[in-house]
């Protein structure tokens, strides 16, 4: 074996044994709490007042073992210095998610790890918030708006709409979680909630989001030699949800209440840097902002499950930014090689031209054509700062 090929074999066995390890930490696999429901009416009968006590799945893997893999990876060995860097972020950002883990549930020292890894709302993104509250959302009573379609009506619908691409994966159901639909990467499942029923709207943005983009980066991920494509780059997040949003607005599916949505959600996860209570951001989104009260309920508790979980305002900023990205004239399909960052670009052009990723072989249906028709949604996103 020359000495190319065994630099070649220490980068893919390290590779290889960083995705065996990352696959035993779905991170949202511990943060929904198990009692939703019933918290949510207890809740409800305290007047806002009394906090919900949420319980969450028990971690199933030895914390120290698993911090202890990832850094006993013989990185060194990675003679190829960008791509040595490139695995020593990796390595600190899935160990910041173990961290997390490891302490969902226990209040702030969750929250100060979920700010490691995610960051939170600075006073530009929580101003744009602010700023798309102004204007009127479409009529809530439109038939659009309605729920109208069972879990497994909406099984169907996302099967159905799954046809146009060449992969197939699983749905299960779950009456356990915060959204009402998920892709689990790590299993190539789609997670229904089992207690929602689905308007066409939502379906329009739901197929869109979580097949067109969750779904096609995770297929696309897994094709790669290189793993790191499927199960991410440092600091995917943002990129990934701005790009599953993004999907909506280009297959016309966004609204002014979505956005407004996205809103409440960066305002939500600004109230934990303010030291709010549950209750207190109930409160604020209800009673200060006239948001609904499941809704209002349901938006606090993604931003305080767990102990305060900062994840949410991303949707807002990876939107804007894919937003500009594409209006610059760039490649979305980079963006689609996977699990990946708008910040790792360079180094993913990198990558494929030394071979260690292959072009995507499924790209967003969404993206082929600009159909959305609503000018105020334009005028928003281009306001944005």
């Amino acid at each position: 074996m020359n000495d190319t090929s065994l630099k070649t074999a220490s980068l893919f066995k390290i590779d290889n044994y960083v995705d065996s390890l990352v696959k035993k930490i779905e991170l949202l696999s511990y943060v929904n709490p198990t009692n939703i429901e019933e918290q949510k009416q207890l809740f409800f009968d305290s007047n806002y007042f009394t906090d919900p006590n949420f319980v969450y799945p028990k971690r199933d893997f030895d914390k120290f073992k698993l911090h202890r893999e990832f850094f006993t990876q013989p990185l060194e060995e990675i003679e190829d210095e960008r791509l040595r860097n490139l695995y020593e972020e990796i390595i600190y950002f899935y160990s910041g998610l173990i961290q997390c883990i490891e302490t969902v549930g226990e209040g702030k020292r969750f929250y100060y790890n979920s700010l490691h890894s995610f960051g939170t709302p600075t006073e530009q993104d929580v101003e744009n918030a602010k700023f798309i509250l102004h204007f009127n959302a479409e009529d809530e009573e439109s038939e659009i708006f309605q729920p109208k379609y069972s879990p497994k009506e909406a099984e169907d619908l996302f099967r159905n709409y799954a046809k146009q691409y060449d992969f197939t994966f699983d749905i299960k159901y779950s009456k356990t979680m915060g959204a009402i639909a998920m892709v689990l990467n790590n299993i190539q499942t789609l997670v229904l909630n089992e207690n929602h029923t689905f308007s066409e709207n939502e379906m329009g943005i739901l197929t869109n989001h979580e097949i067109g983009v969750h779904m096609v980066t995770t297929m696309n991920g897994l094709l790669h030699p290189l793993k790191i494509f499927s199960h991410g780059f440092p600091d995917n997040v943002e990129t990934q949800e701005g790009l599953a949003v993004f999907s909506e607005y280009m297959s016309g599916n966004l609204t002014v209440r979505r956005l407004k949505e996205l809103a409440y959600r960066v305002l939500a996860v600004d109230s934990l840097a303010k030291g709010y209570s549950f209750s207190k951001t109930f409160r604020l989104l209800h009673n200060t902002y006239d948001l609904e009260r499941e809704q209002a309920f349901y938006i606090t508790t993604r931003a305080h499950r767990g102990g305060g979980f900062t994840k949410d305002y991303l949707y807002l900023t990876g939107l804007k930014k894919v937003y500009d990205y594409y209006n610059e004239g760039k490649d979305l399909k980079l963006l689609l090689t996977g699990k990946v960052s708008l910040e790792f670009v360079d180094d993913i052009t990198y990558l494929l031209e030394n071979k260690y990723a292959t072009p995507i072989k499924h790209y967003t249906d969404a993206y082929l054509k600009n159909n959305n028709k609503n000018k105020t949604i334009d005028f928003i996103l281009n306001s944005l700062k």
